[in-house]
């Protein structure tokens, strides 16, 4: 899949989320990514750059105080190749990229991964 096609489909999952997430997005970035970095798999605590599908760089809403100002935003990395690589069709790279956009989503609104287990979300 290009990459243009593979935007599309991280828009479309963005796009999926109701409007009050939207409004409540504040100081994120998200961005393709091809690979994980060394330095990410190494924070994520996982050794095959075919296991980080996402990552998550920043302080959560829910941890951030009146102090938190000024600062550059946060990332959310979405990454092509390992969700490419565990699907083999294009139907489920849609559904991949769209999980793992709301995963990621969910660390930036403050639910950690036992929570999203808790809630049935994997």
């Amino acid at each position: 899949m290009d990459s243009d096609q593979f935007e599309q489909l991280v828009l479309e999952a963005l796009e999926s989320m109701p409007e009050m997430f939207h409004e409540a997005l504040d100081n994120v970035e998200i961005v393709i990514e091809q690979w994980p970095a060394w330095n990410t798999m190494r924070l994520a605590g996982v050794r095959s750059k075919f296991e980080l599908l996402g990552f998550y760089h920043g302080v959560p809403l829910t941890e951030r105080t009146t102090n938190y100002g000024l600062v550059a935003p946060d990332k959310i990395s979405i990454y092509q190749k390992p969700i490419e690589a565990q699907c083999s069709t294009p139907q489920e790279v849609r559904a991949l990229v769209r999980r793992v956009v709301l995963h990621e989503l969910a660390h930036h609104f403050g639910i950690d991964d036992d929570r999203l287990h808790e809630i049935g979300a994997y």
